[in-house]
């Protein structure tokens, strides 16, 4: 009897050292971006799922993605203080015509005045928004800004000013999309009144980011059908559980 005790207990103990070896494994592969391990802790079934897209998608049919449980969808429209994103006219006209509720993006550039940025996005979206989801600005680094990051300072004016901007062209407040390391860095308590859209792809939110949010942008390698003729992946985002779509859009 005690033998057999015996041996529970040390198979018990091993399986818990199993279970934790495989468990940090996976935390460190996540945390060193060598896996995806998101789609484990989004119940996409249950859940009210977004993606992102650009010209990097090419064709794309807005009724398709519809028919896959999409709920909305966020476009490209403009990046700097001149750029335009090719497939914008199109794909903001089609999702309208699909019913897909939609909503435009802009890229910040951290080398651009804001205003000039801003008067970009306005001039190619229009300033009709009304149903549609709120403006949404990205920020992130890009090219060689990780490793040689812009001054906070400047960042934080130019912002301010392109975020000003748009809120006296459409009297809401931007949508901001970031990750958690830049929120920390130039974000946090200077634009706290913004809703936020947050990127963490290899690793569940809550591990890194602990402040409010409204989407989550928790995948890059998303597979649908209805896009073709560019890149083979999509974004895909997800609605907070504890929020509402409604309060995102336009009225």
């Amino acid at each position: 009897m005690r033998k057999g005790i015996k041996r529970l207990i040390i198979t018990i103990i091993v399986l818990v050292l199993v279970v934790t070896i495989a468990f940090s494994s996976v935390f460190v592969l996540a945390k060193t971006k060598k896996i995806f391990i998101n789609k484990w802790f989004v119940n996409e079934k249950n859940s009210t799922i977004g993606v992102d897209v650009s010209s990097y998608q090419a064709d794309i049919d807005m009724n398709k993605l519809k028919e896959q449980n999409i709920a909305f969808i966020y476009i490209k429209a403009t990046e700097g203080s001149n750029t335009q994103d090719d497939r914008f006219a199109e794909n903001w006209k089609n999702a309208e015509k699909a019913g897909l509720l939609s909503g435009a993006y802009h890229f910040f550039s951290y080398d651009s005045d804001g205003k000039t940025q801003a008067e970009n996005f306005i001039k190619t979206v229009g300033t009709n928004l009304k149903g549609r989801l709120l403006p949404a600005v990205d920020v992130e680094y890009y090219d060689d800004k990780e490793k040689n990051p812009p001054e906070k300072e400047v960042v934080i004016r130019e912002l301010k000013s392109y975020l000003d901007t748009i809120e006296a062209a459409y009297g809401v407040k931007p949508l901001l999309y970031t990750r958690a390391d830049i929120e920390k860095k130039y974000l946090q308590g200077e634009f706290d009144e913004y809703k936020r859209w947050m990127s963490s792809l290899y690793s569940p939110l809550g591990w890194n980011y602990k402040g409010d949010w409204y989407l989550w942008q928790y995948y890059n390698r998303g597979k649908l059908e209805g896009y073709t003729g560019g890149e083979p992946y999509i974004d895909m985002n997800v609605l907070n559980k504890d929020k509402s779509l409604d309060d995102l859009i336009v009225k």
